[in-house]
């Protein structure tokens, strides 16, 4: 009986377009969790660059099996050699994540979120379908689950980034890092790009704000000063 159960996840010796499709449908739903979560904390990559990733890593794991099965001078093939390719460049999307921010760094997170749903595509892709869904709610409680646990437990290593936009290009910064300081953030880093006369200056600032602090009234505070068009609290994650 439990043979009869698993064998319709195990995976098949000849691949059929029904199988292919299933597995890049799985794949997309796959990404589409993971990356979910990534767009909701607004970072760089998000739901769709996870849903590309996990499908694109899902298809080439498809092909890396489907070759050998279907040209017999490949037959003698190794169907990892496509994956292992997968895995050593994911990592250039993974560092373009990745945002140096002064003495600071911020994405890491997101970067390894990039290099996990690659590794759940190529589950996927090879039929571990029990494997994979295990891998997508493991994920799913790292990035949710722990985040918060993490908070609680670490309330004084919760960091932010504060990102104030300028309407124009040669601002008084001062006035913003006076308020900082008063309010007892501890600024980590502190970034400023300075745009054309069109675009403006933004300043980014990475601080570390205590936990009794009202956050969002020392938003409103800024976003009152003279030539102030908008302020933006992000995690970094």
């Amino acid at each position: 009986m439990e043979a009869s159960v698993f064998s319709v996840f195990a995976p098949t010796h000849h691949l059929t377009e029904f199988d292919m499709v299933f597995r890049l449908c799985l794949g997309f739903l796959a990404g589409a969790v993971i990356g979910f979560e990534r767009s909701n904390q607004r970072q760089v990559a998000g739901m769709r660059t996870h849903i590309l990733i996990c499908t694109g890593a899902t298809l080439l794991m498809l092909l890396s099996i489907y070759l050998p099965q279907h040209f017999s001078p490949l037959s003698n093939s190794d169907p990892g050699r496509i994956a292992a390719q997968v895995v050593s460049g994911i990592g250039f999307l993974g560092a373009g994540a990745i945002i140096r921010l002064g003495n600071n760094v911020r994405g890491v997170t997101t970067a390894a979120s990039l290099w996990y749903v690659a590794a759940v595509g190529l589950t996927i892709g090879s039929g571990m379908f029990l494997v994979s869904g295990v891998a997508v709610v493991l994920g799913i409680i790292t990035l949710l689950v722990l985040r918060k646990i993490e908070t609680r437990i670490f309330p004084s290593a919760r960091y932010k980034l504060l990102e104030i936009s300028y309407e124009d290009n040669s601002p008084n910064t001062r006035e913003v890092l006076d308020i900082v300081k008063n309010s007892k953030i501890i600024v980590q880093s502190v970034d400023i790009n300075q745009g054309s006369k069109d675009k403006g200056t933004k300043l980014r600032l990475l601080v570390r704000i205590p936990g009794s602090l009202d956050i969002a009234s020392t938003a409103r505070t800024i976003r009152a000063l003279e030539n102030v068009a908008k302020v933006e609290i992000k995690e970094k994650y």
